[in-house]
């Protein structure tokens, strides 16, 4: 017999409605036209503005956070940086922050950004 779930309910693995890709672009969105040009966020703020301040439910979201700031990344939606420099959103690791683009944020040429 096979187990399903209704649309938009959480499974006992997948995410729910609330916090499907889409609503963590938004969060992430909101969140820096809130902080204003030429600032920052960190991802575990838009963990928290989607799951509350319990870091058991947002820490949950950190990582379809950071695939979504990914895709993001890569569209030209925001940067990803590290050390205040935008870096490659195909191979950064560490702790990172996200911002809207901007003139003063692209790394140097030749810069090693990992």
């Amino acid at each position: 017999m096979t187990h399903s779930h209704p649309a938009g309910s959480a499974g006992p693995r997948g995410p729910s409605r609330a916090h499907a890709p889409s609503v963590l672009r938004a969060a992430i969105l909101d969140l820096l036209r809130l902080a204003g040009p030429g600032k920052s966020i960190s991802p575990s703020d838009a963990a928290r503005a989607l799951a509350g301040s319990d870091e058991q439910q947002w820490s949950r979201l950190m990582k379809p956070l950071r695939t979504v700031a990914v895709e993001m990344a890569k569209e030209g939606e925001i940067e990803i940086r590290r050390k205040g420099k935008t870096v490659d959103p195909s191979g950064f690791r560490g702790v990172y922050r996200l911002a809207l683009p901007g003139p003063q944020s692209s790394p140097e040429p030749g810069q090693d950004t990992a």
